[in-house]
């Protein structure tokens, strides 16, 4: 029974320490002092005492704390986001809340949970969807209890959102622009005044060391929403694009250890290549080179081949990569098409002597944006990958653009 006029009483709602609900952090609640959760001098149940604090300064943290030294050990430990780490220290030093949006794979969710781990805060971690109501995210009333003993305060199980109030910790929305407005907008009030106010429960003030980050991918036009600009207003936006070829080999180095060298090279440029290509609007992130890696060993132990074998990595770059790319709407060819074409420019760049494909069309230039189609993410056809030349003048369409579809 929820506190306000909802009484969805299904799904998450990240009330008990056993709750294997989705969409809900693990672990217990924060200890609220006492049996019904609040602090023992409260003279009002089902409120937090005091006054919510000021967010216009530092917080949360202990004066103490040693931020140089956070940015130091996150770098070693994420690569390639030293600026997105100093970024988002710097945001939460200052007591605001922070926002990530960039395309799948780029690391929003290790980041925030490394900096949530290395300054010593607690993390809520929500998963957003369709299906997360604002009962399911501030909390609801025990219907049992409701029956047997009325509105009692302690008849109220904390959702996720008032347990990261209360003990002050990192509340972490995943996927923000899959969210119900009428949730986000439980959010506003939260944000701005650093309150929450609920029916039959009252006020419940952001204890010191609350703060809202969230991620999300504005690529993504299916199950998604746009974000008011009344969250953006109350909210501070980084940018996560796609880390460099020398720091996705790193990655997938480390999450395939056991890796062959060549097959991480052609992983990693097949990956990167499908966010240049002409008929892709979205590419592949790195998760693509790592599972076209790994699926590439296994391919080759099974068939009795050369860890190497072009074969193997072929099948396995087809297994990989085509369920993550999204061609542009009306272009005359499949995923797997496209997938084997640029494989087959690696190998092709490979035995020219060559660090990666040749481009299908210089970066910068793509034909898709003559088409009047949308631009895709970082390193899709209408931008370079970083530190690459933006091109001087357009190359002619690749085949299978025809002239009926600009």
């Amino acid at each position: 029974m929820a506190p306000s006029s909802s009484t969805d009483r299904g799904g998450p709602t990240g009330h008990s320490a056993s709750s294997d609900r989705p969409g809900t952090s693990d672990g217990p609640p924060p200890d609220r002092g006492g049996p019904t959760g609040h602090s023992a001098s409260s003279d009002r149940p089902g409120t937090s005492d005091g006054p919510p604090p000021d967010r216009g300064g530092p917080t949360g943290h202990s004066a103490s704390t040693d931020w140089p030294g956070l940015v130091e050990a996150l770098d070693r430990e994420i690569v390639g986001r030293r600026r997105e780490i100093e970024l988002i220290l710097a945001g939460l030093d200052a007591g605001r809340h922070v926002l990530l949006e960039g395309p799948p794979g780029t690391g929003k969710s290790t980041l925030l949970r490394a900096a949530a781990a290395a300054a010593g805060g607690g993390f809520v971690f929500v998963e957003g969807n369709a299906e997360l109501t604002p009962a399911r995210l501030a909390g609801s009333f025990d219907p049992a209890r409701v029956l047997s003993e009325g509105y009692a305060a302690d008849a109220f199980m904390a959702g996720p959102l008032v347990a990261a109030l209360r003990g002050g910790a990192l509340l972490y929305v995943e996927e923000l622009n899959r969210v119900p407005e009428e949730t986000v907008n439980l959010l506003v009030t939260v944000m701005s005044e650093g309150e929450l106010h609920l029916p039959r429960v009252g006020r419940i003030a952001a204890a010191d060391g609350f703060r809202l980050v969230a991620a999300m991918n504005p690529y993504d036009n299916v199950g998604t929403a746009r974000v008011s600009s009344a969250v953006y207003d109350r909210i501070c936006r980084v940018h996560m694009g796609y880390q460099d070829a020398d720091d996705e080999r790193r990655i997938t180095e480390m999450r395939c250890p056991d890796g062959c060298p060549v097959t991480i090279g052609r992983a990693v440029a097949a990956a990167r290549a499908t966010r240049r290509h002409p008929d892709v609007r979205v590419g592949s992130s790195v998760r693509g080179a790592i599972d076209l890696t790994a699926t590439a060993a296994g391919l080759a132990r099974l068939r009795g081949r050369n860890p190497a074998d072009p074969e193997a990595g072929l099948d396995a770059a087809l297994m990989a990569l085509t369920g993550r790319i999204r061609p542009f709407e009306g272009a005359d060819r499949t995923a797997e098409e496209i997938v084997t074409e640029i494989w087959e420019a690696v190998l092709a760049s490979e035995r020219a002597g060559g660090a990666s494909p040749p481009d299908t069309e210089p970066p910068g230039t793509a034909p898709a944006q003559a088409a009047g189609k949308a631009p895709a993410p970082d390193g899709a056809a209408a931008r370079p990958e970083p530190g690459e030349p933006r091109s001087a003048a357009p190359s002619p369409p690749s085949r299978g653009v025809e002239p009926a579809r600009r």
